[in-house]
């Protein structure tokens, strides 16, 4: 590539969304669209959406999930404790309401729909 005005140092490489896309394993159309909506890094060359290496690798930070907490083994007594169902509660049903029926349209109105 060609080196920067007088600095030596080369212009970061510019990535189409086609190409961010495929790496993330996603469609463009998804890759323009939170450009456009601004919840991804972008580069703006003209009217065309172009990204960087690094702006790769913040759009994979900004997704990457993490549990919500450290995971600690169970241990197996406790798990199987947990899993067992408990013998002695007695099972309570909730109380509940009954629901009725209405009539049809058809029994609501007289036979022949006349006033007289």
């Amino acid at each position: 590539m060609a080196e920067q005005l007088g600095t030596g140092v080369a212009p970061p490489r510019l990535y189409r969304p086609e190409d961010i896309a495929a790496v993330l394993g996603c469609s463009a159309w998804w890759v323009k669209d939170r450009a456009r909506r601004r919840l991804i890094p972008f580069t703006r060359v003209g009217r065309a959406y172009r990204f960087t290496a690094e702006h790769l690798a913040e759009i994979i930070r900004l997704h990457e999930e993490r549990p919500a907490r450290a995971y600690q083994p169970v241990p197996a007594r406790a798990a199987a404790k947990a899993d067992a169902p408990q013998a002695n509660a007695p099972q309570i049903a909730a109380p509940t309401t009954r629901l009725r029926a209405r009539p049809p349209v058809r029994a609501r109105q007289n036979q022949f729909n006349t006033v007289a």
